[in-house]
Parts: C-alpha cells; sequence; structure tokens
C-alpha cells in the first residue's frame, strides 16, 4: 500500500495501468469478492518479501475483529522508500499467494490498475466503490509510528476504523507517537473487538497478543528472495 508523502520524486516497479477511464476519472478495479455487510481487512504493503508475521497479524485480526476476508494490497510502491530495487508487482503478489494459502485472504495489486500511490486515494476509492462494505485498516504498531507522516493521515482515521496489532520492540513508542495519542481518543478496548468493524470512524484498537520477530528488512538482508517464500507449518486459524 502506497503510504506517506514523499520528500523526492521516486521510481517504482510498476507504472499505473490505466487504459479507460469512468466518470471520476479512474478505471473501475478487479477487486477480490465482496458484498453488503461484509466486514474485510485491508492489510497495505510491499511484501518484499511476505513472511510469518503477515500471517500473524492476520490470523490476530480474524479472530478478534470478527472479520470474513482479510484483502492483502500489494502496492506498487511505498512513497516513503527508495523503491527503484522493488521486485515487479506481479512477482510478489505471486509470492504472497504462495505464502498465504488461505481461503479468506485475498492477494490484490488493484492500485496499480487504478493509478493510486497514497493509502488516503486507495481508501477513497475503496469507500466509494464498495457501499455497504465495512473496511477495517490493519497496520502493524511499527507503522503506527510514522502514520503521521502518511498523506492526509488524520482525514484516513476519519474514513475508516483502523486495527493496530504489536509488534516487537514498538509496543510504547507506537503508542506515545504523534498519531497514537490522536487515535486514543477513539479507541476501543480489546474485548471490543467484534464492534470495530461497523463502527463509526475515527475508531481505533491496538491488539496485544503473540509476535512476530520477523521482517522484510531482515529477510532481504539475508538473502531470502521471492521464490523461496512457502507456507509455514501453521496458517492462518478459519476463525
Amino acid at each position: 500500500m502506497s503510504f506517506g508523502r514523499p520528500d523526492r520524486a521516486l521510481r517504482f516497479a510498476d507504472p499505473p495501468r490505466i487504459v479507460l477511464a469512468d466518470g471520476d476519472g479512474r478505471v473501475p478495479a478487479h477487486l477480490p469478492p465482496h458484498a453488503p455487510g461484509m466486514r474485510i481487512g485491508l492489510f497495505g504493503g510491499t511484501f518484499n518479501p511476505p513472511h510469518d508475521g503477515h500471517l500473524l497479524v492476520s490470523r490476530i485480526a480474524f479472530a478478534r475483529l470478527r472479520l470474513d476476508r482479510i484483502w492483502w494490497i500489494v502496492t506498487p510502491g511505498n512513497p516513503l522508500k527508495e523503491n527503484s530495487g522493488l521486485p515487479p508487482l506481479d512477482n510478489r503478489m505471486a509470492a504472497a499467494r504462495r505464502l498465504a494459502d488461505h481461503p479468506r485472504i485475498d492477494i490484490t495489486g488493484f492500485e496499480a490498475e487504478i493509478g493510486t500511490r497514497y493509502t488516503f486515494d486507495t481508501v477513497s476509492y475503496l469507500t466509494r466503490r464498495c457501499p455497504g462494505i465495512h473496511f477495517v485498516w490493519l497496520m502493524g504498531a511499527d507503522n503506527l509510528r510514522q502514520f503521521h507522516r502518511w498523506q492526509r493521515w488524520q482525514e484516513i482515521a476519519h474514513m475508516v476504523p483502523i486495527a493496530v496489532i504489536d509488534r516487537p520492540g514498538s509496543t510504547l513508542s507506537a503508542a506515545n507517537s504523534r498519531a497514537g495519542q490522536f487515535l486514543s481518543r477513539s479507541r476501543f478496548s480489546e474485548n471490543e473487538g467484534r464492534l470495530l468493524a461497523t463502527a463509526q470512524a475515527p475508531a481505533f484498537m491496538f491488539l496485544h497478543g503473540q509476535r512476530s520477530e520477523t521482517s522484510s528488512t531482515d529477510l532481504r538482508r539475508s538473502g531470502a528472495g521471492l521464490e523461496q517464500i512457502v507456507p509455514p507449518a501453521v496458517v492462518c486459524e478459519n476463525n
């Protein structure tokens, strides 16, 4: 998912795939299955590479938030980072599919179809195109620490509920961050997880539990390639 406002022009692995435009200037995207009333988690990132931490976030969100599906939104690039060495979108999506291997996790790269680079634009598109869907934005606590750098981040918080899943080394710094302090005004307790998806934004929840030490950065440093990504022995639960 494309996150923040870039300080300089960055190159992305995949250009937008816009061919024709509808009334609002964008092509209707090929979205995963959805229907009014569904509770869908939105989990964005470059997934370079995907790893068991992504699965853990999904498992916790399914269990605690009573979600029907989770969309892993594989972004063309992150405006807060240099993207010139980012593997092609199709390769990262294929690796994510191999890892997830779950009937209720959908892998999508629709941002490249509609030409969005920022989360605000992506969420705006989804809420407009999918009336009646209860979306929840999912992120790790490490991303909450720099959420205030995302373009129009406060407006994102007013569009969809946000669930933050704890990450090693980020518990206190995330809660005390600028965005963490802002969202704390709309915080739900963890035992109210079933209510978050249908709550009126801004609505925020910080979920504690099992944490993964794995990171995409560490995997890249170790030389792990996308072709090496395979499902772990234990995948996401169905509840």
